[in-house]
């Protein structure tokens, strides 16, 4: 019964790192405020949404990242530039979308004068980290 126990408490512990690990992840970057407004499972099998409101001061930048799925981006306030692998940076402004696909590495940048606001779609494969940032 005690070596349940242990099994038990060491899996509990491996369980809460990892979760403080993905979420770690989504820790605040200066200038940067995340905000998780939703997450569901979705039909496809070992998929879930995410949707996430994400805000840059004037000048705040979110460095070189991927996601294990799609990521779908809409701005709602002011311009933002994102430099997506593969592609010259585009500077979006409010009312402009940008498709990620899954594991493509990119990054994002407030180059405005005034906060710059997108709303973040990730459809993403359930249980792995939302975020993965590039070392």
């Amino acid at each position: 019964m005690e070596n349940i126990k242990n099994i038990l408490l060491t899996t509990l512990t491996i369980v809460m790192f990892s979760i403080m690990a993905s979420s770690s992840a989504f820790a605040q970057q200066s200038g940067i405020k995340r905000t998780e407004l939703q997450r569901y499972d979705i039909s496809a099998k070992g998929r879930e949404t995410i949707q996430v409101r994400i805000d840059f001061e004037p000048g705040a930048a979110f460095g070189e990242h991927s996601h294990p799925g799609e990521e779908l981006i809409y701005v709602l306030e002011g311009s933002l530039e994102y430099i997506v692998e593969g592609k010259p940076p585009v500077t979006l402004n409010a009312g402009d979308v940008l498709f990620i696909p899954a594991g493509t590495v990119h990054a994002a940048r407030n180059n405005g004068k005034s906060t710059g606001v997108e709303l973040a779609t990730y459809i993403v494969e359930k249980g792995k980290p939302v975020l993965v940032m590039k070392h």
